[in-house]
Order: structure tokens, then sequence, then C-alpha cells
């Protein structure tokens, strides 16, 4: 198939979006760029019962954080507009009645009660109840039905559906870009529905059959879940005659829970201290909520990074990707057929790496609000100096403060266990006369203050380590920060000065 690549993504509006499905978008995505190619989002809002207000919404803000582009759909517009089913009812009816007349549907009367009632009997017999071949003959339908009764039934606004006439004990034949050639025999399917009067609205499989055929879509990539449906997808493209444009298909693996077993859920995030959404969400029925990666910290090229790598391997040892090389080295040919679980560190791990990479500018633009909320107000070039000393250790934004704290505020008190390993013998006393070495040092740079201090120490012949963490103490108030030379070249000698006096001046020294 020699055609410009279109891909689609086709989620439903029925609440937040799973990781899933933006790894779904993502594969989409790159799969368009590599090919230079493009990308549409269509939403299928065909089942009223389920959808869920502010759930498009939500789909659109999360791929424009994740950094999905859309080309064409819903929120760009394009030449097969409109892009969201409900919009597109009278469409469906029409090549609905189209494979009636070909013989490759039929109208069924059937109500739910008497299909449950015939599933009940099937049961009470040790049976499994399939509307196929074996049945819809027997039933309310118009391969039983006289011709004049299923007009009368029709005009008199009795309840119908149009289910699809799967042929009996034929080998369907079909090929998967990521799973490989796969055949079924019909006669293991049933007569799936394809459009329902009760709402005059199509089924999933009649509509994206007809709007992917519309679109010209050529790729669909989507979840394995679809798999079982590839069989049908195939005779409708069969049935309407559109073999030639028939899209090639590639199934995607789950995403598994971080134990492996089964399809990873918002209950093990929950359960774990995760999220599985992109965003945070509120349901706008249920008032429950949900953790969402942006609002934990998490960059978006680290989310899509780590989404990346769950089912997709370069067959490098390379892990840190930008979007860029994603769109270059991406393969369908890669993607494993098994199953990708979960690892809620490894996403962190993939966010302290981008945390280490980022510049004192980007730094800096992050750190601000957060400084602000703290009643501090200093330049971006100082914002950024203090988280670039300490971005090594952090793994997310929130982080900061707790680790740089300190630059901005001085200690009121100190942490215990500092004060009982440090805070005793000889090191009060040495404070004191280091407190005099810093006061008589003019050029209080990082290296000048550096040398003076260590020739002192090597001259008085204390412990290196004695010195540092009782100096620590007293500008820090802990057990924790950079290098203690970047502490005293960012506070400057007066503010040194007037720590290590609260200190000597407040706490007793440990017994």
């Amino acid at each position: 198939m020699n055609r410009p690549v279109r891909v689609r993504f086709a989620p439903s509006p029925t609440g937040p979006l799973h990781i899933g499905g933006v790894r779904t978008a993502l594969y989409n995505y790159l799969f368009a760029r590599q090919h230079g190619g493009q990308m549409i989002l269509r939403i299928e809002d065909t089942d009223s019962q389920r959808f869920v207000p502010g759930a498009e919404a939500y789909i659109l803000e999360s791929l424009a954080w994740c950094g999905i582009e859309i080309d064409e759909g819903v929120g760009v517009g394009g030449p097969h507009a409109p892009y969201r089913q409900s919009e597109r009812r009278e469409i469906y009816l029409k090549y609905a009645l189209q494979l009636v007349d070909a013989g490759w549907a039929y109208y069924a009367f059937d109500s739910a009660e008497e299909l449950e009632a015939l599933r009940k009997e099937y049961e009470s017999r040790g049976e499994t109840f399939a509307y196929n071949y074996t049945v819809r003959e027997q039933l309310a339908t118009s391969l039983s039905l006289p011709a004049d009764e299923v007009k009368a039934r029709i005009e008199r606004g009795d309840q119908w559906v149009i289910r699809f006439k799967m042929p009996e004990n034929r080998r369907v034949e079909m090929d998967d870009l990521i799973r490989g050639h796969v055949e079924v025999n019909t006669s293991t399917l049933d007569d799936k529905v394809l459009y329902k009067s009760a709402d005059a609205l199509p089924t999933y499989h009649l509509a994206n059959i007809v709007d992917d055929h519309l679109m010209e879509i050529s790729h669909v990539i989507r979840g394995e879940e679809w798999l079982p449906s590839l069989p049908l997808h195939y005779l409708l493209y069969e049935a309407f005659g559109w073999q030639e444009t028939r899209p090639a298909f590639a199934h995607l693996p789950l995403l598994l829970k971080p134990t492996g077993g089964g399809k990873l859920s918002k209950r093990d995030g929950d359960k774990m201290g995760f999220p599985v959404f992109p965003l945070f969400w509120k349901s706008p029925t249920t008032g429950e909520t949900a953790h969402g990666y942006r609002e934990d910290g998490y960059f978006p090229e680290a989310f899509i990074n780590m989404l990346a790598l769950l089912g997709w391997n370069p067959g490098t040892e390379q892990e840190l990707f930008t979007m860029p090389e994603l769109i270059e080295q991406f393969s369908l040919e890669r993607v494993s057929k098994s199953g990708a679980r979960f690892q809620p560190d490894k996403a962190k791990w993939f966010n302290a790496q981008y945390m280490h990479h980022k510049t004192e500018a980007e730094l800096a633009a992050l750190y601000q609000p957060i400084l602000r909320e703290h009643g501090i107000e200093v330049s971006d070039a100082i914002a950024g100096h203090v988280a670039g000393i300490m971005k090594e250790r952090a793994t997310f934004i929130t982080d900061l403060w707790e680790l740089t704290s300190f630059f901005f505020i001085a200690p009121e008190t100190y942490e215990e266990k500092q004060v009982k390993k440090y805070w005793k013998g000889d090191n009060p006393a040495i404070l004191r006369a280091l407190r005099d070495v810093l006061a008589a040092i003019d050029d209080f740079s990082l290296e000048h203050t550096e040398q003076v201090v260590h020739a002192w120490i090597e001259e008085k012949g204390y412990g290196m380590g004695q010195v540092m963490n009782t100096l620590r103490l007293a500008l820090v108030g802990a057990g924790k920060g950079p290098g203690m030379y970047d502490v005293t070249s960012f506070l400057g000698k007066e503010e040194c000065l007037r720590r290590i006096d609260h200190l000597l001046n407040t706490l007793k020294p440990a017994e």
C-alpha cells in the first residue's frame, strides 16, 4: 500500500484519558511524523450512556501537555469534518442499509428481555448463547420474517438493530504489523450489532470502519483489546468493497500492573501511590478525583519518554530520548507483542534525569513560582543558580524547596541528630575561631574562601569533617546541602557570620 500516511487517535469521552490511551496517541503521532504523514483526532462519542462532560476537553488538554500535535480533527478542523461521531450520525444509517441491501447484514427485532431469557435458557442446559448463524433464522429477524412484516414493524416504530451477517465456516486471513499473520474461522464469531434504531446511532464497529474509510486512514494503530474485532473489521471492508483502501493494522500490547498481572488500572495507582492519568481529574458527576502526572510534578518530556519505552525497544542501550529522537527511531517492528509492566520507580527515574539536564534558566522559570509561594523574591539568576546547585538531588521541582530553603531562610532550629553529633566537645570553640577566620577574609569567593579555610584547618591540625559539619550545622541547620563553599559564597560573609553567631549564642552544646 503506497499512499500518504494518515493515522488517527479516536478516544471515547467516557472519563479521564488513561496513560495507555496516551501511549496509543504517542505511537500514532511518532509513526505519522516519521513518515511525513498526518495525525487525526476523532472523538468517538456514540455511546451516549457513558458520555462524561468535560472528558473531551481533558483529552485535548492532555495531548497538548504531552506535545502530541494534532494536524486534523477535533479542535483543529479539516477537510473531513465533523470529527465527533455524534455530529456524523446521519452518515451511518446509509451505510448500514447498504449492507442490508447487499446481504451482509439484517434487521433484528429481539428485545433485550427476550435475549436475556434466551441466554438463561442456554445456561440452564450448560450451553453459551451466541447470536450467530445457528439462531439468526429462528429469531425475529429479517432473515426469518416475511418482507412485508419487516416493513410493517419498522413503519410502526418497533425498535430494531442491524446486525452483521457473519459468514458461516469461512477462514479470515489477516495481517498485523506487530503480531504478524492471524487466521480466524468465522463460525467462532457472532453477529455484531452495527446500528441501533433506539438512539439512531451506530456501534463502534460500523462507525469506526466508515469513518476510517471516509477520512482516508492508512494505518490503524490501537490497543490489543480490539484484536478480537479485527476479523469483523476485515469483513466489513470486504462487504463495502473497500479492500483496496483498507488500512494496515497494528495492535499494541497492554500496559500491565507493576506486579505484572492484568491491565494497569486507577485502583493500582491509588493503592501504590502513582498516577495513571496524565492530568488531575475530578469527576463532574461523582466528585471523585484522580492524580495526574502534570500536577504530581512530572515533566511532559519525561512522561512521554517513559511511555514510549513501555512496549517499544529501540534496540540500543539508550534510554533518554527527545521527541525528535523518538520520531527518528520509532518503529512498529520493535513494538513488543507481550504486555509492558509499568514501573512507578522508573517513571520517577526518568523525571530525575530530565531534572538533572535542565539549564539554570529552565530551572529558574519552574522554581520561581514555588519561591514566591514562600514569600521569596529573587532574580531569575539567583533562583536558577540555587536550583542548579541542588538539581542532582531532586526528582521533582517541588523537591527543591526542601533542598534549598536554607539558602533563603536562616535556620531557627537545628537537626537533633546533627546537634548530638557535632555540637559538643571542642567544636563550639573551633566554630568560634573559624568565625574570626571568615571575618578576616576580604575576597569571599568560593575558591579563595576554600583556600584560606583549608590552610587554617591544616595549620591547626583539625579534622576536615569535624570543622565542615559544624559549619554546616550553623549555616544550614541540618546535615544536608551542597558543598559548604557553595553555601558560603551564596550567602556572603555577613550572613555567614550572622548564622554562626546565632548558633553560638542560642544553642547549648550537647553533653
